[in-house]
């Protein structure tokens, strides 16, 4: 597979678009640098960057920057469904918004934009230059540092571009590789042909070495599907070790998550020895680590931690943990919804250890009912 949308390509059309917010737009007026930022409801990391997106605007508005979100891979039953989810979930990310939000449920401009770009996930930003070219295709989070470029006329033409493309392309281009190994494996577990997907999983991790995704799902179809204890934990034991030999906060976090974490498994049939050995040693190397971290990434590696801590016995260091994530939350500066929704997931958390409500600021929260 190859990128036929590219930096210097000229933009396809946006007339297939509805519009959720602001006015109609047909086509790119030139003279004008639009940020068009593709993204959905269901991406976690969509919400900060449509916020994001509205602060660029208004930053650069007087330079002529207009910033666009784009919803066009929403999963639901019917279109109308769709614009209603898409509706709720920008008026809760943008109550006062002030961009413009473009809808489509025909996957046309997901075939000219992102499928031409070779591009397989969102948030996923193009910025269109004056003349209606397009001059980048990347991750939202650079556009902080790209956009100023554009303006001024430093990035078009330059090394920087350049490379930056060339580096897309390449990465494009393995992830076209990956994304189809993907699509197998939801195919074959959409009607639960485990035997394929297993096989897929397989091939993943061996073309695939640096992918936590295929070895999440080794895991999970082993023991949270087929319940294959023996050959689960054989999986899990070889995540556990490859996330110690890499020493990457992903990676340990996420070998921690499948030992004491958010998935639904029956660990009767593993180990039990084993697995506390484990949970304490890539706890403590999350640990190690953290001091490397800012705020945000500390309180994550903290609510990853506890969990570990509060099934072994020690209810008072989870706790502890879970106070410190609080903490260091709060003195972010983060979009008011996204500070919400961490801030009432720890003190869930917190209440449910404590057995009691807990309130922290605003927020009071009850601990879960006992059945």
């Amino acid at each position: 597979m190859t990128s036929s949308l590219n930096s210097g390509s000229p933009a396809p059309s946006i007339k297939v678009l509805d519009w959720l917010r602001g006015d109609r737009l047909p086509n790119f007026q030139p003279g004008k640098i639009y940020i068009l930022a593709f993204i959905s409801t269901t991406c976690s990391g969509c919400g900060p960057s449509l916020s994001h997106l509205a602060q660029l605007q208004e930053q650069y508005s007087d330079m002529g920057v207009e910033a666009i979100g784009v919803a066009a891979n929403e999963e639901a039953a019917t279109a109308d469904e769709a614009r209603a989810q898409v509706d709720a979930w920008v008026t809760k990310w943008l109550p006062n918004a002030n961009i413009r939000i473009g809808f489509d449920y025909s996957g046309g401009i997901d075939k000219q934009w992102m499928d031409a770009s070779l591009s397989f996930g969102v948030p996923q930003a193009f910025i269109v230059d004056r003349d209606g070219s397009i001059v980048f295709i990347g991750d939202t989070d650079t556009l902080e540092d790209v956009l100023p470029k554009v303006i001024d006329g430093g990035w078009r033409g330059s090394a920087e571009e350049k490379n930056a493309e060339e580096e897309r392309i390449a990465k494009a281009e393995i992830d076209a590789l990956e994304n189809a190994l993907r699509r197998r494996i939801r195919t074959a577990t959409e009607i639960e042909d485990w035997k394929t997907a297993l096989s897929a999983i397989e091939e993943g991790i061996n073309l695939f070495p640096d992918s936590i995704y295929f070895h999440q799902e080794h895991v999970w179809t082993l023991i949270g599907v087929m319940r294959d204890m023996e050959a689960g934990w054989i999986a899990l034991d070889q995540f556990v070790r490859t996330a110690i030999e890499r020493n990457s906060e992903d990676w340990l976090s996420e070998a921690l998550q499948q030992l004491f974490g958010w998935y639904d498994y029956d660990y009767s049939g593993l180990p039990s020895m084993k697995r506390f050995s484990m949970g304490k040693e890539l706890s403590e190397r999350i640990l190690k680590l953290c001091p490397q971290q800012d705020a945000l990434s500390r309180a994550e590696s903290y609510e990853s931690i506890a969990p570990y801590y509060h099934e072994s016995g020690d209810k008072d260091r989870a706790v502890d943990l879970i106070e410190q994530a609080l903490e260091l939350l709060d003195g972010e500066s983060l979009p008011d919804v996204e500070k919400q929704e961490w801030l009432l997931q720890l003190l869930h958390t917190l209440a449910e250890y404590k057995g009691e409500q807990v309130c922290y600021g605003k927020y009071c929260v009850q601990p879960p009912k006992q059945l």
